[in-house]
């Protein structure tokens, strides 16, 4: 058993980086691209569960009304029907939302109304006399909570949020049998709450490994394989984030383009493994000079840009200069790798979109390299000479 509990977590956590198995625990350090990916999956799989719970909960009608007399059947309908505009509504809401607060709203949703109907249902079935088919098809309404934990399976969950929507459907299942102290079987409670348990447990496992694979799936698409920076596609989601944060804020946001110098003559004269060479060092260096909170992302082949929030230009300066004297590492002939640097500032700068900020940062990359290279450009009045590595 112990050897099998070893195994089945290396499955889970074998891939994941040790700072990222937090993340299978608890939500709240989970970085933004991975909460709004998250949040689109869990949107869109309660609103396709909603829409199918809002089918098949009315269509139960029909057995409903053969097998159970009158009184129950006509309560128990209204109850079905309730519940079925319920779930349309949930399945018509939440579209196109990315926020993890509208998924949980979503996903509290999804589990309150199954779990109102259980309770309605179970203190009405529970009074009434029944036998024969009728009384086997309505003792399946037992097991309601169960598929209900079993659930969360669907969803990529951290182990803390499996644990808060679990809790609610096993309080419930205790609370419908207290209310029917007259027929309680407490040996049949405690066998059906500890099953309830084992599921919820095994679901969240299951759940976290949905998270894990999905933990992958965002590092993988964020992350350059070969320089290890973020890629082109997330930093562009985080220049927009970025940019918005820094409007609504009005706080200042620089950029600053970078182009390595002469790197095509790296790939011609020495080939493209020592090319990579050149690109992995370069930005293994600027990321050990980078400031807390900067993010450097790999724009395309030998282009980088360092996203500076709550930077001035003349900040952006200070650290630009000091990236350019530790250096971008050698050529493979022995020369110091040197860059072309753009700079460019919200504020400064008076733009009002992410992506003419980094046009105006890649003309001043390009006025750089026309001006001799090795050195950086910017509207700022402070600038900085050639580096000497």
């Amino acid at each position: 058993m112990k050897a099998l509990k070893r195994s089945f977590i290396r499955n889970i956590f074998n891939e994941l980086p040790r700072e990222e198995m937090m993340w299978l625990l608890f939500p709240h350090k989970h970085m933004s691209l991975l909460s709004t990916r998250r949040a689109t999956m869990i949107i869109s799989r309660v609103r396709m569960i909603a829409a199918l719970f809002a089918v098949f909960t009315v269509l139960f009608i029909v057995p409903d009304m053969i097998l159970l007399p009158s009184p129950a059947c006509w309560k128990l309908s209204i109850g079905r029907i309730i519940a079925g505009v319920a779930f349309t509504g949930l399945a018509l809401s939440f579209h196109g939302s990315n926020r993890m607060r509208d998924a949980y709203l979503a996903l509290a949703a999804l589990f309150a109304i199954p779990t109102a109907f259980f309770i309605f249902s179970y203190l009405l079935l529970s009074g009434a006399y029944l036998n024969g088919i009728a009384a086997t098809i309505t003792a399946t309404y037992a097991f309601l909570p169960i598929v209900m934990v079993a659930g969360l399976s669907m969803f990529p969950l951290t182990a803390l949020e499996g644990a808060i929507y679990a809790a609610p459907v096993l309080i419930a299942e205790v609370a419908s049998a207290l209310l029917q102290v007259d027929t309680l079987n407490l040996t049949s409670l405690i066998s059906t709450s500890w099953l309830v348990v084992i599921i919820a447990v095994v679901a969240t496992l299951s759940s976290m490994s949905q998270l894990g694979f999905v933990i992958s799936l965002v590092r993988t698409a964020i992350r350059d394989t070969l320089t290890g920076c973020y890629s082109r596609m997330s930093g562009t989601e985080l220049l927009e984030i970025q940019f918005i944060i820094a409007t609504r804020s009005n706080a200042p946001l620089a950029l600053a383009f970078i182009d390595l110098d002469n790197f095509k003559s790296v790939n011609d004269g020495f080939g493209h493994e020592a090319g990579d060479l050149v690109l992995s060092t370069a930005a293994e260096r600027t990321r050990a000079a980078l400031r807390t909170g900067d993010m450097l992302v790999r724009w395309g082949g030998e282009e980088f840009i360092l996203i500076m929030p709550n930077s001035y230009c003349n900040d952006a300066i200070i650290a630009i200069e000091r990236l350019r004297a530790s250096g971008f590492g050698t050529r493979p002939d022995n020369k110091p790798v040197t860059a072309s640097i753009g700079i460019a500032e919200r504020l400064e700068d008076k733009t009002n979109d992410w992506k003419t900020l980094v046009e105006i940062a890649d003309q001043r990359m390009y006025a750089a390299k026309q001006s001799g290279k090795d050195r950086a450009v910017s509207s700022c009045t402070r600038v900085p000479q050639p580096a000497q590595v």
